[in-house]
């Protein structure tokens, strides 16, 4: 999956902090339950064990090594294969993601385990880029997640719905795709579909994503996700398939959703204003398109102690029930992002097989952070980002001396390097290690 950041010039917190001074002081939110309109309680409870693949890339890969007489590796890749990954579920008919889904949903029963499932297949999918694809229209997609929701049943089960489908909505593409709009508004009508439909089972938690802490400003993501249907979620999921720090995603997240709250449910005058949210953008940089031979602007966290007191006194302590909770895909962010030597590629595609990266924290529901329901490996582990040449103009990758596998295949040298580097390390308290 392509995740790059496009051009958006965030909120001047600085200007954004003198207005809050001069308001009155926001009353907390009651602690009780709210009622309509509230945040939906899905199935988690912080003692929800994830389903296990027994079948995954990393088991097959364990067999594989342990062939070929590379004990170390077999070893990293059965303690892999012990920790659950989600399943994705990315084109075919109807009833072909209706029996693949409901497949799944019988193997988790059976362990006794929630299965998280990633629903990849909204038309126009990543701008026609590295994960193109999709339906090939509205009506094809409702008929396709509705399949999907019959696959999933009475649950329990946690979905994962379109990364990158609000951050990288048609009128952030390349060449104009969408000169009138209609397309965007499609995007987030199917996205509202989509949430109302697997909602309509109990059992279901649904999690529209919402990019990662380098990419959207916090009151664009905010309106994006208000405008997909959020309200009706769950919540909202980040980092699917990025690299980006665990404590830094909790705290975007945590002003994701308050933002949310305050332009929803907060005070009178707020209703509506998810442009006066202070962002990560603190300083004012405007993260601009990546083309090559323009230098992306990132979010600088030793600001953030700015954006956390605009949210301090602009939302007080509003109660966790009446905050919109989220997801964090840890499955490879545990050593962060690439960052190569300035100038060392005319576009170095941090995003796309980053070297020296490591699989992150393990995935649990219990996360000791408030609004995080769950960390989780959402990108499965040792599956390429896709072909990239970092701006040579060839088809090798300078960074691995090869052509990288097409997105979504399996690459044996990338599963063993993440694992090698992960941190926390891989070890034996890992998760239960499948038998040899």
């Amino acid at each position: 999956m392509r995740i790059r950041i496009p051009g958006r010039r965030s909120v001047a917190v600085a200007a954004a902090l003198a207005a809050c001074a001069a308001w009155t002081a926001v009353a907390p939110a009651s602690a009780e339950t709210p009622g309509a309109g509230g945040v939906p309680e899905g199935p988690l409870t912080t003692a929800t064990r994830f389903y296990v693949d027994p079948d995954s890339g990393a088991a097959r890969q364990a067999l594989t090594d342990e062939a070929a007489g590379a004990a170390g590796d077999a070893e990293n890749m059965r303690r892999l294969a012990a920790l659950p990954q989600a399943a994705w579920f990315t084109q075919g008919t109807p009833g072909g993601v209706r029996a693949g889904v409901g497949a799944l949903m019988a193997r988790a029963r059976a362990a006794q385990q929630v299965p998280v499932l990633v629903a990849y297949n909204i038309p126009g999918r990543d701008c026609g880029l590295y994960s193109s694809g999709g339906a090939a229209s509205s009506a094809a997609y409702r008929d396709w997640i509705a399949a999907f929701a019959e696959g999933v049943g009475a649950g329990p089960a946690l979905v994962i719905l379109e990364p990158d489908a609000l951050a990288a909505l048609p009128k952030d593409c390349a060449g104009n795709v969408d000169p009138t709009g209609a397309l965007t508004a499609a995007r987030l009508a199917d996205l509202d579909f989509a949430v109302t439909t697997l909602k309509r089972s109990p059992g279901t938690s649904v999690y529209l994503d919402a990019g990662n802490s380098q990419w959207k400003a916090v009151g664009d993501i905010a309106r994006r996700l208000i405008d997909a249907g959020v309200a009706k979620a769950d919540g909202f999921s980040l980092n699917v398939s990025n690299f980006q720090p665990t404590d830094q995603l909790t705290r975007y997240g945590t002003w994701v959703s308050k933002c949310v709250w305050f332009a929803t449910r907060g005070p009178d005058w707020a209703r509506g204003h998810t442009d006066w949210c202070a962002s990560q953008y603190y300083s004012g940089a405007a993260p601009n398109d990546g083309a090559p031979g323009n230098a992306v602007s990132a979010a600088d966290p030793s600001t953030w102690h700015w954006t956390d007191a605009w949210y301090a006194q602009a939302t007080g302590s509003p109660a966790t029930t009446e905050l919109l909770h989220f997801v964090v895909d840890t499955s490879r962010n545990g050593r962060g992002p690439w960052t190569p030597a300035p100038g060392t590629y005319a576009d170095p595609e941090t995003w796309c097989n980053p070297p020296g990266r490591g699989i992150g924290p393990r995935p649990t529901a219990d996360t000791g952070v408030p609004l995080a329901d769950a960390f989780l490996y959402v990108k499965i582990v040792g599956e390429s980002d896709g072909s990239c040449a970092r701006g040579t103009g060839g088809t090798l990758d300078p960074v691995y001396g090869v052509v990288d596998p097409p997105a979504g295949a399996w690459w044996p040298a990338l599963a063993h390097g993440l694992a090698r580097e992960a941190l926390p390390a891989l070890t034996l308290d890992a998760g239960p290690v499948l038998a040899r």
